[in-house]
This record gives C-alpha cells, sequence and structure tokens, in this order.
C-alpha cells in the first residue's frame, strides 16, 4: 500500500530520546513534513510492537540505543490535499525514552540529527503536536 493516499492509516512510532537536559530532534528526509525538524520514528512493521518499532527506528534514524521509559500518548496525523482528499494518514503512538549509548548519526530516513535543549526548540518551527508531545514527556520524566 502507497504512503500516500492510503486505504487505511499507517501505524508510526515516535520516540523522544533524553540525554541530560538536551532531546534529539532528526530533519525529516522523507514526506510527509520533508526538510522540516521532528522526533525521530518511523513505520511500524508488520509482525513487530510498537515498542519493537520504536527501538528499530531509532536505531535505523539514528544509530542510537536507547531505553523507553513511558508511553506519552497517541496522535492522528492528518494531511489532506487541495481537493480534500486524505494524501497521508498515521497513527503516531509516541514514547519517551533515554540515552543508553552511541553517537547520534543521521541514517536511513533522515537527512539530520541535532541534540536541542527544550528552551531553544522555538528555532526549529515544530509541528503543534510534536511540540505538544515533548512538554508531555518532559513532565513525566
Amino acid at each position: 500500500m502507497s504512503r500516500e493516499y492510503p486505504d487505511r492509516p499507517f501505524v508510526g512510532v515516535g520516540v523522544v530520546v533524553w540525554r541530560g537536559d538536551e532531546l534529539l530532534l532528526i530533519q525529516r528526509g522523507k514526506a510527509p513534513r520533508y526538510g522540516s525538524w521532528s522526533l525521530p520514528g518511523g513505520r511500524q512493521k508488520l509482525g513487530e510492537t510498537v515498542r519493537e518499532a520504536a527501538l528499530r527506528e531509532i536505531k535505523e534514524e539514528t544509530n542510537l540505543d536507547v531505553d523507553i521509559t513511558s508511553l506519552i500518548d497517541v496522535v492522528d496525523s492528518l494531511t489532506h490535499d487541495d481537493d480534500g482528499k486524505v494524501r497521508f494518514h498515521y497513527t503516531l503512538v509516541d514514547f519517551t525514552a533515554e540515552w543508553r549509548d552511541g553517537t547520534a548519526v543521521a541514517g536511513s530516513d533522515a537527512a539530520g540529527v541535532r541534540w536541542v535543549r527544550a528552551d531553544d526548540l522555538d528555532r526549529y518551527e515544530l509541528w503543534t503536536e510534536t511540540i505538544r508531545i515533548i512538554e508531555m514527556s518532559a513532565v513525566q520524566r
């Protein structure tokens, strides 16, 4: 099934990865939101749990090993075209994780990676849902 104009939603995962007082952002290398900064994550594969998907996506996109500490929330991401048709539809399961090991390097779907302080997030023009998820993650820590 194509990511564009799907016949049902895709399940995706996102992870707020903390290393001390910094969190990890990735620059998206694919649509939707190509080129924008976001949380690392991606699509769940058939046969894997959402936690397994989160750990795999973090490793593929950033080369990091993390410990997932909690579930944050579930977010609906819908993008419509000019005719009102659903162009993209994702159900995103977001987690909090703590960095365990590795140096952040952009891989697979990421065009870039960057550790940032929560007070510097306004420099990255993040999606409002991403900001909300990061704020919820910070409270849960």
